[in-house]
């Protein structure tokens, strides 16, 4: 008989999925399995696996004879080898549609935050002051530029909602036509350019080799000194010592982050002691709602395969003529 296992998992609660595989009579089995040898020992008979932050790596897939579908908890797979994963004629599902409007509300949120100087006033009453002068200089949002890296559909969501504040809207996106965005009253820019131009750039891109540190010390380099970054999408898109050390000779003006390269944050950190920066804990995907889609998309990705059925969202898609599946 067919088994599921999640891998490892931080939810509070499991009743979503564990509703929907005993409604189908597949056994399913949590656990607590970060490492690769963990997750080889305690899933060893695994036909779907479900993800949450392990890495699912080629060694895992090849010791797992059983294994044919694996579904990310999420939008990214970087933490899956997709490579790896077709060659062993293994499905892998994502969740890519579940929280557009969640994530665009955060980016949203961040900036004005950082425009407006909110947590620092905040933090600066809490310590006794009443100024609100030191927070100076405060521009009008209206009528600045933000700077989408990225133009998929979170994006597109932050540029409806930035638009309605007043702010003129440019992205970069190497694979989406320039037309697509005009449409959207978005101009599109050439990436250079993009950073030179904003006054807030906000970071809407997939965490590939091409876009690990897209954000170092030379791009940083070519914003402004009044600019603002916000990222909402993956921590290591952001090289954080250089960040941390534009910060902090003022190469640019403040920072808004969901995402870190590491997560929990350590303690150790430096932007722990940046006024200038405004963190949340990796928030920005979650409401009720969206939480509650993601377990039963994920969970559903599981089921289309092991029931003989294509993955609605599937992502490794050259896997498909390997597989007779409906």
């Amino acid at each position: 008989m067919d088994t599921v296992y999640i891998t490892e998992y931080d939810y509070p609660s499991l009743e979503i999925e564990q509703k929907m595989f005993r409604e189908i009579g597949i056994p399913f089995i949590p656990t607590q399995s970060h490492s690769e040898n963990d997750i080889i020992k305690n899933c060893k008979d695994a036909a779907g696996l479900m993800v949450q932050y392990a890495h699912i790596t080629e060694k895992i897939m090849s010791s797992l004879p059983n294994l044919k579908v694996i579904a990310r908890y999420g939008v990214g797979v970087d933490n899956v080898d997709l490579e790896a994963a077709t060659k062993h004629h293994i499905c892998v599902a994502n969740v890519p549609d579940y929280s557009i409007d969640e994530v665009s509300t955060q980016a949203i949120a961040l900036m004005l935050d950082c425009w407006r100087r909110v947590t620092f006033l905040h933090n600066s009453i809490h310590q006794g002051h009443w100024d609100y002068a030191i927070a100076q200089p405060i521009w009008r949002l209206r009528g600045h530029k933000l700077g989408l890296v990225g133009f998929g559909k979170i994006a597109r969501e932050v540029a409806v909602k930035a638009q309605a504040l007043g702010l003129e809207v440019l992205s970069y996106d190497p694979y989406v036509q320039p037309e697509s965005m005009r449409a959207m009253g978005v101009l599109y820019q050439p990436f250079y350019q993009l950073l030179r131009e904003a006054d807030i750039i906000s970071l809407h891109t997939p965490l590939t080799k091409e876009t690990y540190h897209c954000i170092n010390s030379d791009t940083l380099g070519l914003m402004k000194a009044s600019a603002i970054l916000i990222n909402t999408a993956r921590g290591p898109l952001v090289d954080e010592k250089a960040l941390q050390t534009a910060l902090t000779n003022h190469q640019i003006a403040g920072a808004g982050l969901d995402v870190l390269e590491v997560e929990p944050i350590r303690s150790d950190n430096g932007f722990l002691s940046m006024d200038n920066v405004v963190l949340t804990p990796h928030v920005s995907w979650y409401s009720e709602e969206s939480n509650k889609e993601m377990k039963t998309k994920a969970a559903m990705g599981i089921i289309e395969v092991l029931q003989g059925r294509v993955p609605t969202y599937l992502v490794n898609k050259d896997v498909l003529p390997y597989l007779s599946l409906k």
